[in-house]
């Protein structure tokens, strides 16, 4: 009987020492993945402000074809022009700027800077 309880606290022992080191190894890999979690949604923040920017100049600019035999061809974009930037160009039509001039300010093609001012009910 004492054997036996001498066995049991000897096991308990080593099972408490071997706690103690393998313990500690999870916590390092929980730290290791809280780590890769942290620089994924960093990434993932970089990500969106990228394509935020890259989806802003699609929206503002219009996108430039090459026909062959034919040459560039400008098509405007299909999605509506932004309401500030139509502000924008009442504004500067308002105080007398040209349509060339109006199209460098806002960055879309003559074509497009008429469309607005048509579709304002101006000219």
């Amino acid at each position: 009987m004492d054997n036996l309880i001498l066995l049991l606290l000897i096991v308990g022992i080593i099972c408490v020492l071997l706690s103690f080191f393998f313990g500690r190894s999870s916590h390092r890999h929980a730290e290791d993945i809280e780590n890769i979690s942290i620089s994924l949604h960093q990434e993932t923040n970089q990500l969106k402000k990228r394509l935020k920017a890259v989806e802003e100049e699609l929206m503002i600019g219009g996108v430039t074809h090459v026909n062959p035999g034919i040459g560039p061809k400008t098509k405007t974009s299909s999605k509506p022009v932004h309401e500030i930037i139509v502000n924008q160009i009442l504004s500067l039509h308002s105080q007398g700027y040209s349509i060339a001039d109006i199209s460098k300010r806002s960055s879309l093609p003559t074509e497009e800077v008429v469309e607005v001012l048509r579709m304002r009910g101006v000219r």
